[in-house]
């Protein structure tokens, strides 16, 4: 059975990854690692950002252990640190927003990324950008916080959450589609389509449907040189 390790910041992010799975890939083997103390550093300043970005990196070493087919970051603040234990491990390494990314650049219009963690958006506009410089016609990406919001998911009033963001949508226009940019916001993803007639990417389902078909085709290419 493929086995796909997830590696976790912050425990709001693992519901929704752990959702996606089942609803669309469900005979895959997961196993979660949580390192609660990088999203909290992160927020505070309490180390700098290589340090955590060396953590980040480190933790994949710890996930090679449960021999894997691949693994799965789930936060959105150390790409980094991703991209360095992407660049030296044999299998596939996938930053939380980088299908989702490329699912937006694809529609080839403007996107708006909403937000509740603001240490990570610097570093998913820099992903973003490179992304989209790809294309002949480079789409416009607008960041939207939605305050308050992450506050109310971890006192665990995810009804609240849910609502800000969808009003923060409410305000959205001239957009080509919306993006939730972190794996905690795709509980609110009904909510705000309800609320509004722009599409609407997630990271979870995004990066769910990419190791799919990333790790089907590898399968079925290992299949044929048999």
């Amino acid at each position: 059975m493929t086995r796909i390790v997830l590696i976790h910041a912050t425990r709001v992010a693992m519901a929704p990854i752990e959702d996606a799975f089942k609803r669309l890939w469900p005979d895959v083997d997961i196993v979660s690692i949580l390192e609660e103390g990088l999203s909290s550093d992160a927020a505070t300043g309490r180390v700098s950002l290589e340090t955590l970005n060396q953590r980040i990196n480190r933790l994949a070493d710890y996930a090679m252990d449960l021999a894997p087919d691949a693994i799965l970051y789930t936060c959105s603040a150390f790409g980094a640190g991703i991209e360095a234990a992407a660049a030296r491990l044999d299998i596939p390494v996938l930053k939380p927003n980088e299908a989702m990314f490329e699912a937006a650049v694809a529609t080839g219009g403007a996107i708006t990324m909403l937000y509740t963690f603001p240490p990570a958006v610097t570093g998913m506009e820099i992903e973003f950008t490179a992304e989209a410089g790809q294309r002949d016609v480079p789409p416009p990406l607008t960041s939207i916080e939605v305050p308050y919001a992450l506050e109310a998911l971890k006192s665990g009033d995810g009804g609240n959450h849910d609502h800000l963001i969808a009003e923060a949508a409410t305000g959205v226009a001239n957009a080509d589609a919306i993006m939730l940019a972190h794996f905690s916001m795709s509980r609110a993803a009904d909510e705000v389509r309800a609320r509004t007639n722009i599409p609407v990417l997630t990271s979870p389902d995004a990066a769910v449907e990419k190791l799919k078909r990333m790790l089907s085709s590898a399968n079925l290419e290992g299949t044929l040189e048999c």
